[in-house]
């Protein structure tokens, strides 16, 4: 990967590593991200709970995801009304498509003005995590890729042991994301998390490659 940081209009990239950080379902993204910060003091944008923000604070984007799904898109108290939008927009590609539009501009604009924040308080770099940052392009304005990696079967009963699903509900949304085959060509870094190789040392390694800073290209 390790492509040029794109800009977004108006805003320059610090020349700070943007980091993201990603896996499939049950990599065990959450524990590797939560070593960053414990350990390394390394701040992490947490794309979901981001989303969830914007889509019920963001004007704009509630305007257009009005547009989009009818004013039922929100609630009478003006909550984001998930299953109304989710029940349309996997149903009609189009729509689908019309969401991530909207979604992911919005969240790459929030993710850099949060990067530059945490660059002005003397970070050496930040962690974007987020479950489908590869599927919705969002790779490409990073400096490095780290993917974590664990077997599909642990993965599916942590899944089960975590969420109390059953295995086909855990497939069904293993389905749903790209294959780690995918995104581990991708991958700057990838983190074997599957209980027979320590993490730290493994973070602490890519910790120390982060800090070289991303290449330089003329």
């Amino acid at each position: 990967m390790k492509s040029p940081l794109p800009t977004v209009e108006g805003q320059k990239s610090s020349g700070i590593p943007r980091v993201g950080i990603t896996g499939g379902i049950g990599s065990g993204k959450s524990t590797v991200c939560r070593i960053f910060h414990e350990a390394l003091s390394i701040p992490i944008f947490y794309a979901d709970i981001w989303a969830k923000k914007l889509l019920n604070f963001d004007p704009d984007l509630r305007e257009g995801i009005i547009g989009v799904f009818g004013p039922e898109a929100y609630t009478p108290d003006g909550e984001y009304n998930r299953p109304h939008v989710a029940k349309i927009a996997f149903s009609d590609p189009a729509k689908l498509a019309a969401l991530n539009a909207l979604v992911h501009p919005a969240m790459e604009a929030e993710s850099l003005e949060w990067h530059h924040h945490q660059v002005e308080l003397g970070f050496p770099y930040t962690l974007k995590e987020a479950a489908l940052i590869v599927e919705s392009g969002g790779h490409q304005y990073l400096d490095f890729l780290i993917v974590v990696t664990a077997p599909e079967d642990l993965r599916i009963q942590r899944v089960i042991q975590r969420d109390g699903v059953t295995e086909e509900q855990v497939q069904a949304r293993m389905r749903g994301q790209l294959p780690e085959f995918d995104k581990l060509k991708l991958a700057d870094f990838v983190i074997v998390n599957d209980g027979s190789e320590m993490l730290l040392p493994q973070i602490w390694a890519v910790h120390q490659e982060i800090l070289k800073g991303p290449i330089e290209y003329g």
